[in-house]
């Protein structure tokens, strides 16, 4: 019996969703900080709901990164017992 291995392109995808949540971890905070700085502004709830969307969008794509690398390094979890 050989041993598993990493499947790349698996991992490939993983390490893509992770970069894209790493950019957001970044912008959204900024956009968050840049309509409370602006709370007079005719945009402001429009401006903060997207930075609140981004944030979100961020940890859902950090998670399913780390689910797809581990994925690609220990293959898919079998649930029939």
């Amino acid at each position: 019996m050989e041993p598993k291995r990493t499947n790349k392109e698996i991992l490939g995808k993983g390490v893509q969703r992770m970069a894209i949540a790493f950019i957001f971890m970044f912008i959204s905070p900024v956009i968050i900080h840049s309509a409370f700085k602006n709370q007079d502004h005719p945009l402001y709830i429009l401006i903060l709901i997207l930075g609140i969307i981004g944030a979100a969008f961020a940890i859902f794509m950090a998670f399913r990164g780390l689910k797809t690398i581990m994925e690609s390094m220990f293959g898919k979890k079998n649930n029939s017992l």
